[in-house]
């Protein structure tokens, strides 16, 4: 999940109470006769990666039950698209994503998920929803749902795209190789959102430019010769290779990246052998590599074949036997917010809720997003990807003061609050929708 880009100072309970459009008791009153259920539903039975059967079934089923709604199933996958059509017009792409994470939660929910599913791999793990995805779809109906009632304010195009396999930041990949921009209406616009645990109820979080750093997941696969532990002469180690290689792989970042460009080399996994008195015959690592811009992204994923080919010559590994480096199987670029769209979305925000809603700071990490591909420059599509605080101010302030601290995504222990982060997301996507497609 994209680490948070920006993040709301302003204390709820301490501000006045926000403005908000007039159709906003609407959504309020949906979220209590139907999107509640929706949500806690989504909860409850979260899918991992591609394997996302039974939510993208509910969401297509929801989004016709709409009215209007033409929709598509097994796009890219499991993926969803809804075209509502509503007279001539600009195209704007809705979307959320919807797949969950291998974990086993522990956060104490009265719904929290118990659920297993068999991965892509074929290993059975526990799965949650532990970065807020659930909400995103459940907006996405709620917006849906609005907008319906709503047609003498709009004219144009919506495309829902409900999105597999963000986690494995390759579903929006997957949707536009099977034609997502040919096969429906292309998008002149496309919005997105992201819930955060990190930012207080009731706050939205929008700036021009950087979103979302890259991300590529890398595999090293280093082929050893096995032997007995008390005879490494007679064998060529992995496991130590692997060492070496781990340990240059720290000076990408510190001695070939300028000091003022960001990036990130992880290794988040270092797997070999079996026992204690045997060298193994092949060591496998697993890295995530992160930056800002395509040229650092090549220089460090250049620099890890470079330095994993070299580490085989140095132990005297023949030129057929060199580790091997896979990448581009998970990847995705960096997320950019078209500064034009971003302006118009954000002031049709602050319109509607006030400018208190929206407050800047640093981004605090590099997480990625796939929404990316929707928006990449050379298919002409800018893109808005904002973000909705998910946690009640009180306990923001309780965890800084020394108490309970707010879980961050990807924990076992993740939760939002669901009611003022379904709402909002789903409030501010209608307002944003509405502003691009008025008439």
């Amino acid at each position: 999940m994209r680490m948070l880009a920006t993040l709301l100072a302003t204390s709820l309970f301490a501000a006045p109470a926000l403005a908000g459009p007039d159709f906003a008791p609407a959504v309020d009153a949906d979220y209590a006769a139907h999107l509640e259920k929706l949500f806690i539903d989504f909860h409850k039975n979260p899918e991992l990666s591609f394997k996302e059967t039974r939510t993208a079934a509910i969401m297509a089923k929801e989004l016709r039950a709409v009215g209007g709604i033409t929709v598509t199933e097994g796009v890219g996958g499991t993926g969803v698209v809804g075209v509502m059509k509503n007279g001539d017009g600009p195209v704007v792409l809705v979307r959320a994503d919807m797949d969950g994470l291998p974990l086993k939660e522990d956060s104490g929910l009265p719904y929290m998920s118990s659920v297993t599913q068999t991965d892509i791999d074929g290993v059975v793990k526990p799965v949650m929803h532990a970065c807020g995805h659930d909400v995103h779809i459940t907006s996405m109906i709620g917006t849906a749902r609005q907008l319906a009632k709503m047609k003498d304010r709009w004219k144009g195009t919506v495309l829902f795209v409900v999105q597999p396999g963000e986690e494995r930041i390759d579903g929006a990949r997957r949707m536009l190789a099977d034609g997502l921009y040919t096969r429906f209406p292309k998008p002149d616009y496309a919005v997105a959102f992201h819930v955060t645990a990190g930012i207080p109820t009731g706050k939205i979080g929008l700036e021009p430019g950087i979103s979302s750093s890259s991300s590529d997941s890398v595999d090293i696969t280093i082929h050893g010769i096995g032997t007995h532990g008390a005879a490494p002469h007679l064998g060529k180690d992995p496991i130590v290779m692997g060492a070496e290689i781990v340990m240059a792989l720290q000076t990408l970042v510190s001695r070939e990246i300028a000091p003022l460009k960001p990036g990130v080399v992880t290794v988040g996994s270092f797997h070999s052998g079996f026992k204690h008195n045997i060298i193994s015959d092949k060591a496998e690592l697993q890295l995530t590599v992160r930056s800002d811009d395509e040229d650092t992204r090549k220089k460090l994923l250049d620099g890890i074949k470079r330095i994993a080919a070299n580490v085989g010559r140095m132990n005297g590994l023949p030129e057929d036997k060199l580790p091997q480096v896979k990448v581009g199987f998970e990847s995705t670029p960096v997320t950019l917010n078209d500064p034009e769209l971003t302006k118009r979305v954000r002031g049709a925000i602050t319109s509607a809720f006030g400018d208190n809603i929206i407050h800047y700071e640093e981004r605090a990490g590099m997480g990625a997003e796939d929404f990316a591909y929707f928006i990449q420059k050379d298919l002409g599509v800018p893109g808005a990807y904002f973000i909705v605080g998910g946690t009640p101010q009180a306990e923001i302030d309780a965890g800084k003061a020394g108490g309970k601290p707010v879980s961050g995504h990807h924990s076992p222990f993740f939760k939002i609050d669901p009611k003022p982060s379904v709402t909002l997301g789903t409030t501010a996507m209608t307002v944003a929708v509405l502003d691009l497609l008025k008439k």
